[in-house]
């Protein structure tokens, strides 16, 4: 049994769904499942099996149409707009597939954006430190790889110092070597920060360097896998 004081989410009875009658998608069918402080953390599993939807609840971005979240103490699935707004300021970060930068901003600029609403940023200049863009402060969008970019994005989500770190498919529009900095980068951060890490992936390869495994399969867990041999990022296999 995990000690409750270091479940960071508690999640029950879950569902979401969309549309109605004939039409209705299941997302999440009666979810459980609760995910622990400073862990990295992989759901794992195909297109449309559930675990962007999760995420998204996780997250704060989605409600669900029944069940409870709690994060700590808190009830996400009670929270009014303004409080989900306040949650997310305070609490968490997002990284995604799609990288989400202003192109007339510099990477600098990117990153100071959210700095500026944070309550406890990280100097802007010292988050692109940590992801190796010391010398690409003053380089725009257009004048980066999609390395780059991503790494950016990553330095943009931990400069606010989040709790948590949302990841979908971070590495999904990478290459192989590309994608596997990233995650290298995504494991000293849990490591170095105690970042909590949420990994949304179809890639096997990925759950090698995750503490904990969450399969989905059709809007449910098929299983949870705790992984006590977890390989480096530099050492997966793609």
């Amino acid at each position: 049994m995990i000690n409750q004081k270091k479940i960071l989410f508690q999640v029950k009875s879950l569902t979401k769904t969309y549309g109605s009658g004939d039409a209705i998608v299941n997302a999440l069918r009666g979810v459980n499942i609760e995910i622990p402080a400073k862990e990295l953390v992989v759901l794992l599993g195909p297109s449309g099996s559930g675990k962007s939807t999760l995420l998204n609840i996780l997250g704060g971005l989605d409600r669900p149409t029944s069940g409870s979240v709690f994060f700590k103490n808190e009830n996400l699935s009670t929270m009014s707009e303004a409080d989900l707004t306040r949650y997310r300021r305070q609490n968490i970060g997002f990284i995604f597939q799609q990288y989400n930068l202003i192109p007339s901003l510099t990477a600098l600029e990117n990153v100071e954006l959210v700095t500026e609403i944070s309550d406890n940023p990280m100097d802007a200049k010292q988050a692109l430190e940590m992801v190796g863009l010391a010398a690409r402060v003053e380089h725009f969008p257009t004048q980066m790889s999609g390395g780059e970019l991503q790494r950016v994005a990553i330095a943009r989500a931990i400069a606010k110092q989040p709790s948590v770190l949302f990841c979908d498919e971070p590495t999904g529009a990478l290459d192989s070597q590309t994608g596997r900095t990233i995650l290298n980068i995504l494991q000293d951060i849990n490591q170095n920060l105690g970042t909590t890490i949420i990994i949304v992936t179809h890639a096997m390869a990925t759950a090698a360097m995750a503490d904990r495994i969450i399969y989905f399969s059709d809007g449910n867990i098929d299983k949870i896998k705790i992984n006590q041999q977890k390989s480096a990022a530099d050492d997966i296999e793609w």
